[in-house]
């Protein structure tokens, strides 16, 4: 009986030890290979915070709350957010997630502060060595009424910077040229002002980089609840599936 159960058991264990972290969704349970999966990286703003998963001093808008605050979110839990989904179900693992609640891609903020310590340029040298980035951003931009400025797409001032155009689009060519490798994606939420939709459309369009327009996303004070996250990661899922 004993030799019959260790030979059971032999055979079984490539299965137990089969990893949903190295292998997700994708894979059968025959398994897959490392270079199979691919290290998504993280650039965001309060849609993709979580507090304890993204850099120390990055402010967040996502917690595990000491009591419900229904008011606010019912989004309690890490494995709630859209990035978590993704990168935990369909094949993908999660890389750096350097996000930052309010930030915003050009450097002028809120009443016309300087973010340029939190803005997506200043934060993209930080992601690491991944396969794939997605950046989720410009609605702080569009929430906190920045500039557009001019369609400007090579080295500019740093004046320049503190207008969405300029900023956008120095954004995205600096990905390519710190990242050559990576797949660049940018997702853009619904619910933004027009002008800068377009201008979102017209760079990204310049530099060859995929935009996914997300629609209907349920919010609560601004943020998606937990059915908007299921959604983002769905609609983004959907195009990196398909790609």
């Amino acid at each position: 009986m004993r030799p019959l159960f260790l030979t059971f058991f032999a055979f079984f264990l490539p299965f137990l030890a089969y990893s949903q972290e190295n292998c997700r969704g994708k894979c059968p349970c025959g398994g897959c290979s490392e270079d199979q999966v691919k290290t998504v990286a993280i650039l965001g703003d309060s849609y993709s915070t979580f507090q304890g998963y993204i850099p120390d001093g990055n402010a967040y808008w996502y917690y595990v709350p000491e009591k419900p605050e229904p008011e606010r979110t019912d989004v309690t839990s890490v494995t709630q957010t859209w990035w978590w989904t993704l990168t935990h179900s369909e094949g993908y693992r999660l890389g750096v997630n350097d996000s930052y609640s309010g930030a915003t891609v050009s450097y002028t903020g809120y009443d016309a502060a300087d973010y340029s310590d939190r803005s997506f340029i200043t934060r993209l040298p930080r992601l690491g060595d991944p396969d794939i980035i997605l950046i989720l951003g410009a609605i702080n931009d569009s929430w906190a009424g920045v500039e557009m400025g001019e369609y400007e797409y090579g080295a500019v001032e740093r004046k320049a910077l503190y207008t969405f155009r300029p900023a956008f689009a120095t954004l995205l060519r600096k990905s390519r040229e710190l990242y050559p490798e990576a797949e660049v994606w940018f997702i853009l939420s619904d619910g933004l002002r027009e002008e800068l939709n377009e201008s979102v459309h017209v760079i990204c369009n310049h530099y060859g980089i995929p935009c996914i327009d997300l629609q209907g996303i349920e919010k609560r004070m601004g943020h998606p609840t937990v059915k908007g996250m299921e959604s983002i990661a769905e609609q983004v899922l959907g195009r990196l599936d398909n790609h």
